[in-house]
């Protein structure tokens, strides 16, 4: 599953948001762990929203995002500085996964940067300094906090505008194989790196050292197509495995051909349907932290390893190149090296500066930058040409050397990720045993049930997901449902309008169990239903609504004398197992294993353990679906068995 995105993606998303271009900025919002929405106005199109979220994906969704009254502290000052600014030209910066984005106001240009990689980040920067970013953090290489310098990312290979010959240059300096190689030293990364492979048939395994020119040119022609087709003719499309989003790409794939996949018009369209596919078929899969932070460690020596081999190659050609020009070169020195003696630095500067090959001079340090053989070398005029040769000579061998102790610092990473991963293995060998949770769905950090008509029942948790389930799931063809009981939880029922009179009931049951009714043990109570548009959080004059509550006016179809009594048991959602906790109806006729509960006396951690050992399943997953406070149980159906009657 796609965790984060490509140079790919960024690269045809990019080309979508110049439409933005000329467009005003509206307003922003900032929520979460690392979510910013910015509204824009689009002249003749009206309001669009950049949604940058998680940290890691942006992109333009056809809705807005449900956001919050109040902006966090970053979305206050951008828009302080950045409000009703003219939105100028976006641009990708190389072929890396940064958005540079010119914003215009009449006192100062901005430039509002996107990072993709590195954990995210939003940036405002004016003249070359960051104003402020989402995140502050300080590198080996770069520091990212208010009134720093902003330095942009190491340059790296850009597959869009390499020549051939610094493309075969990658595989010259290589010693890993063809998919690896594409994906580091290309800067293709691994998914891109397995699809030039497919699309010129080439083993992925083959070593570096092994391609032909024949082949080297295949693979560099479908790379620059494979670009070509992201910038120029872009078919975005998501693929699906049983039904579930696994990716999206700009362009087809090869590499996906087994998949079911789906066209859309724009990246922004197909992203949006991955990010809904992922909210409806959430799964919390762990992760091993350890593993994760020795993947990067590595992930971060192979780019230090090619940095330096590189490095080492342009240096070892700088040296080379001084020889071309031997005559031009040995003059400069010795001309620099007499005058500077003579004359003072400013002179100095500005005589070298004359010379049409100089490109600057720092007399400070007695270097001069020159070019010689196609290349900028910088030299030392108080040396001759040997001796700078032997200065630059000695410094590739050092970077070599460097990059041989990093390859050797990145094989142990690679054996104590193996070792790590081995021990995982054995570690899910032996929770294979244990008692496994069932596959989680999107409405799950809600309370829910399915009606006996098969329809979608949730609930809030507490005051803050009462908020967020009316504000973004109540829609007009759903019910609203409420106990009367102070501090209940929010119900809707999905396609209310449609539902049977018994699924109504079911609802308010719901309603009334999952209240602090069943904490107090009350023999029954009363909810009722109404329609979306008798659900208000506006108060009369006068009044006030806290978190959480929310005034309904007009008629309440009421459900009187509801007993409380739930059902615990096994059923089949989306030919998965799950076990859910609903009204007894609603369980009986689509479950062979299931408990009646009640209100009771005792532990209901108790009661959970006894319930999940015997469904199966972890004991959270039962403690979090039944209802708040002690519960027991009063009978079990087992295997379409006569009930077993529990309580005397």
């Amino acid at each position: 599953m796609k965790k984060e995105m490509s140079s790919f993606d960024v690269r045809a998303l990019v080309a979508e948001m110049s439409a933005l271009e000329g467009a005003h900025m509206d307003k922003i919002f900032q929520w979460g762990s690392g979510n910013v929405l910015f509204r824009i106005n689009v002249s003749g199109e009206g309001k669009k929203e950049l949604f940058f979220r998680d940290k890691k994906w942006v992109y333009m969704p056809a809705d807005k995002p449900e956001t919050p009254i109040n902006p966090l502290s970053f979305a206050t000052y951008l828009r302080k500085y950045i409000n009703n600014a003219l939105v100028g030209k976006t641009v990708q910066a190389g072929f890396d996964r940064v958005i540079m984005m010119d914003i215009m106001k009449a006192d100062a240009d901005y430039k509002l940067i996107f990072e993709m990689f590195g954990g995210g980040n939003i940036l405002l920067v004016l003249d070359g300094k960051i104003m402020n970013c989402l995140v502050h953090k300080t590198m080996r290489d770069r520091s990212v906090r208010p009134g720093e310098e902003y330095i942009m990312p190491k340059p790296r290979f850009d597959p869009a505008s390499s020549s051939y010959e610094e493309f075969a240059g990658v595989f010259s300096r290589s010693s890993s194989d063809l998919v690896r190689t594409l994906a580091t030293g290309a800067n293709l990364g691994g998914q891109y790196a397995e699809e030039i492979c497919a699309r010129i048939g080439i083993p992925k395994d083959t070593p570096s050292e092994s391609m032909t020119e024949d082949w080297l040119i295949r693979a560099y022609g479908s790379m620059r197509d494979l670009v070509a087709a992201v910038a120029e003719s872009p078919e975005p499309a998501v693929y699906y495995e049983n039904g579930v989003a696994v990716d999206f790409s700009p362009v087809p794939l090869t590499i996906y051909g087994h998949l079911e996949s789906k066209r859309f018009d724009t990246l922004s369209q197909a992203m949006d349907a991955y990010m809904a596919s992922l909210a409806e078929n959430e799964v919390e899969t762990y992760t091993d932290p350890e593993i994760e932070r020795i993947r990067r460690r590595g992930e971060r020596q192979r780019e230090t390893i090619e940095g330096y081999r590189a490095e080492a190659e342009d240096l070892k050609k700088k040296a080379e190149a001084i020889y071309t020009e031997y005559g031009k070169v040995d003059e400069l020195l010795k001309v620099l090296g007499e005058q500077s003696a003579i004359i003072g630095w400013e002179k100095l500067r500005a005589g070298a500066m004359k010379i049409p090959y100089v490109v600057s001079i720092d007399p400070s340090k007695n270097l001069v930058a020159a070019v010689a053989g196609g290349h900028s070398v910088t030299l030392n005029y108080t040396k001759n040409i040997d001796a700078n040769a032997s200065d630059i000579y000695q410094r590739s061998k050092e970077l070599s050397d460097k990059a041989k102790r990093a390859d050797d610092a990145l094989k142990e990473t690679l054996d104590a990720l193996e070792k790590k991963e081995k021990g995982l293995i054995k570690e899910k060998r032996k929770m294979a045993s244990k008692a496994q949770p069932t596959k989680q769905f999107w409405f799950e950090r809600y309370k829910w049930f399915i009606t006996t008509g098969g329809k979608l029942v949730i609930a809030g948790r507490d005051a803050h997901t009462n908020d967020g389930i009316v504000k973004k799931h109540l829609k007009d063809n759903d019910v609203y449902a409420h106990a009367d009981v102070h501090g209940a939880p929010s119900v809707i029922l999905k396609e209310g309008r449609s539902a049977s009179e018994a699924e109504l009931r079911e609802a308010c049951i719901f309603a009334i169990t999952q209240s602090k009714g069943w904490v107090s043990a009350v023999g029954e109570g009363s909810a009722f239903w109404v329609f979306p548009d008798q659900v208000s959080k506006t108060p009369e004059a006068g009044e006030f609504v806290p978190r959480g509550a929310f005034i309904v006016r007009g008629k309440r179809n009421y459900e009187y004398h509801i007993p409380l009594k739930m059902a615990v048991g096994e059923i089949t959602y989306m030919n998965e197992r799950k076990v859910m906790c609903a009204p007894v109806e609603c369980i009986k006729d689509r479950s062979s294993k299931y408990f009646i509960i009640e209100p009771g006396r005792g532990k209901a951690g108790r009661t959970a353990a006894q319930m999940a050992r015997e469904l199966s399943v972890p004991e959270e997953e039962v403690s979090r679906i039944i209802p708040p406070g002690d519960s027991q149980i009063v009978s079990k159906v087992w295997h379409e068995e006569p009930e077993e009657q529990v309580r005397d």
